[in-house]
């Protein structure tokens, strides 16, 4: 039978989300993390139509816990730093927990359930908070995941096959990118759009295409594709983009941050805008072998 994934992450049109990633305080058990996790999964974190999805830091689950996840997956444990300077800091976590519902409220009482759960063994390090922009556009105002797969085609991206290790799970990046706006904005439309690689209006690609644009820094034909869920996040004067991907494999992920760092090719022209402030790296595991470590036995 294959292994059902986390609901959550294929779970479009959220309007509130919320992101928490977690460290385990000095000298906790990581298996008594993950039994606190697993333990969220009951359906009190549904009421009110929230989502939820727990993800681990690899070695985490793997190494320290004994389950089953990619052999050579690993956490964003070293910054990827371009030949000019820029840099993607290196920000892992031990686990995130990433809530999404229909309204703020409930997401918010949902967290803060969570928070209370495992504060025993685990404390927050970074929350961030998001929400949608003109449906489907991130503050660039260009509109975001033109290349997504469609629903029906996502699981086999985002998904680890069946018969491999972790199946059904999958692999998430999680970076939070702050925008300057102020030099964003200055830019004038055409030079905004060919940084983009698309034009602003109703998202076709350029042709050509520039070949520092972001479009062909982030080309996945050529690093590989990915399922993404990103969201806006923060307040008017400080604000950016949650980048949320998912993958069944680490290496496209990989390769799409190396390419737009300046690594075998030109830097991407969107980093001279934006600032990737954190980054990490979660197994996020089916709900069968998350559920496995649950206090009490799954019924289903």
């Amino acid at each position: 039978m294959s292994e059902i994934p986390q609901a959550g992450i294929f779970a479009l049109g959220t309007a509130s989300h919320a992101y928490l990633e977690l460290d385990l305080r000095e000298g906790a058990d990581p298996r008594e993390l993950v039994t606190r996790l697993a333990d969220l999964r009951e359906p009190r974190t549904t009421i009110g139509g929230v989502n939820l999805v727990t993800g681990l830091r690899p070695e985490l689950w793997r190494d320290h816990v004994g389950a089953p996840a990619p052999p050579d997956l690993h956490g964003f444990d070293e910054p990827v730093a371009g030949p000019d300077g820029f840099t993607m800091p290196a920000t892992q976590h031990d686990a995130v927990l990433w809530l999404a519902g229909a309204a703020y409220d409930v997401v918010f009482d949902e967290a803060r359930g969570a928070i209370a759960a495992l504060a025993p063994i685990a404390q927050v390090a970074v929350e961030t908070s998001s929400w949608p922009y003109r449906h489907d556009r991130d503050l660039t105002g260009f509109i975001d995941g033109t290349e997504n797969p469609s629903l029906a085609r996502a699981p086999e991206i985002a998904l680890i096959p069946p018969g491999e290790p972790g199946a059904g799970g999958s692999v998430l990046l999680l970076q939070r990118w702050a925008h300057d706006v102020e030099a964003w904005e200055a830019l004038p439309v055409a030079a905004q759009q060919a940084a983009m690689g698309r034009t602003k209006d109703d998202s076709t690609e350029l042709e050509p295409k520039p070949g520092n644009s972001h479009v062909a820094r982030t080309d996945q034909d050529d690093f590989g594709h990915i399922f993404r869920r990103n969201m806006p996040y923060g307040t008017v004067t400080a604000h950016g983009t949650m980048f949320v991907g998912f993958s069944a494999d680490q290496a496209p992920l990989a390769r799409m941050l190396d390419n737009m760092a300046g690594l075998g090719g030109p830097r991407d022209e969107l980093t001279f805008y934006t600032t990737p402030e954190t980054g990490a790296y979660y197994f996020v595991p089916a709900i069968s072998a998350l559920r496995a470590f649950a206090t009490e036995p799954d019924e289903d």
